[in-house]
């Protein structure tokens, strides 16, 4: 039984618990509602209730929202599991769907060769991260999957056997970039098709998935009348409406020195917008006393380790997923001029030796 007003057991905490399982974590926290609803009290006050989701993107996620019953909670937070489920398994290019159906690893399979129908919900990231692509000047590229393989099993032969930690060559790596050319995705939207020009390009949507899924789920929960809701999925927050007093949501910005007594940075107050943070503490390997973490710069084919985290506010959870990753492989100065041709973009960059560094409307979402 889901009591209001107070968080769940598993939420209170969780970013301790699972801190190894998920280094990177944006803490949400919620003040109690008080008081009645603005109608002399004669209506019932919406109660605050949450749910812990474990199995879906790599992460954890929480969905908080504010409801007149337990019943209109539980009918949204269904809703919200069901879509990170399907959309979780759609997106995934490295594991087969149970059910035997076209996901991105099949696609991956077999539209070298012939083009493949897939569920709509594939047409629509693949055009969105096309645009996105054109918008970050291809520093961040789904189409980048040949090259993100690569680190991707020297990273997990590392983690599973210390012994066989190492980098991979320039020449390995350089070849398969000649397989990355955004261009050799053809999408067709009249057919619902997908094929690759270049059979031996693999296409990986890690970058930009997560945040374009939540953007989807908020949507639907408009539709379904929700108006006081956070979702948060580990580094990536969506909020929908105000709380039910009209305030603000209070979240707090990962600490990327996960061993420090304090495990934030920052805490904001948002409304109506995404929180994204890219982190080199994420999932990440060391050889020779250098990390290696999963963010790739496309023009060096290594992780770049000028920074720390980044950390993105924007009206779109999908943009700000994908911004993060693109300014993640930017120079500072790079970032700077494109989060200030954006609207309603702001960024806070940790540097490596831990200086912050921010937009100037970043510092308006701060708590004082």
């Amino acid at each position: 039984m889901l009591k209001p007003d107070t968080f769940n057991i598993k939420t209170f905490g969780w970013e301790k618990n699972f801190k190894k399982l998920l280094p990177l974590t944006v803490i949400v926290s919620l003040l109690s509602l008080t008081g009645c609803n603005g109608n002399l009290g004669f209506e019932k006050a919406p109660e605050k209730y949450s749910e812990v989701y474990f199995d879906y993107f790599d992460t954890v996620t929480n969905v908080i929202g504010y409801e007149k019953s337990e019943e209109d909670f539980l009918e949204k937070s269904q809703y919200v599991e069901s879509e990170l489920q399907r959309l979780d398994g759609l997106y995934d290019n490295y594991n087969s769907l149970p059910s035997g159906g076209v996901n991105l690893y099949y696609i991956n399979q077999h539209a070298g060769t012939e083009p493949v129908e897939v569920d709509p919900d594939i047409i629509a990231l693949f055009k969105e991260g096309k645009r996105i692509y054109e918008n970050t000047n291809g520093k961040t590229n789904f189409a980048f999957g040949a090259v993100l393989e690569i680190w991707h099993n020297y990273r997990e032969e590392a983690l599973n056997d210390p012994s066989k930690t190492r980098v991979p060559s320039m020449e390995e790596l350089t070849e398969a970039s000649k397989h990355c050319n955004m261009d050799d995705v053809v999408i067709d939207e009249e057919n619902f098709t997908v094929f690759y020009k270049d059979p031996l390009l693999k296409c990986d949507v890690g970058a930009i998935a997560k945040g374009y899924a939540l953007e989807r789920i908020s949507e639907g929960l408009r539709e379904m009348g929700a108006v006081n809701y956070t979702i948060n999925a580990g580094g990536n927050v969506r909020s929908i409406g105000p709380k039910p007093d009209g305030g603000s949501w209070t979240v707090a910005i990962q600490n990327p020195d996960t061993e420090a007594e304090i495990n934030y940075v920052e805490v904001l107050s948002i409304n109506d917008m995404a929180l994204t943070t890219s982190g080199s503490y994420q999932r990440f390997y060391t050889v020779d006393g250098v990390r290696y973490h999963h963010i790739i710069n496309p023009d060096t084919l290594f992780p770049e380790n000028e920074f720390l985290s980044v950390s993105i506010l924007n009206k779109d959870a999908g943009m700000g997923d994908a911004l993060s990753t693109a300014l993640f492989n930017m120079s500072l100065e790079e970032g700077k001029a494109l989060a200030e041709s954006l609207d309603d973009t702001e960024v806070m960059w940790i540097l490596a030796d831990e200086t912050k560094v921010y937009t100037d409307g970043f510092k308006d979402y701060i708590q004082k």
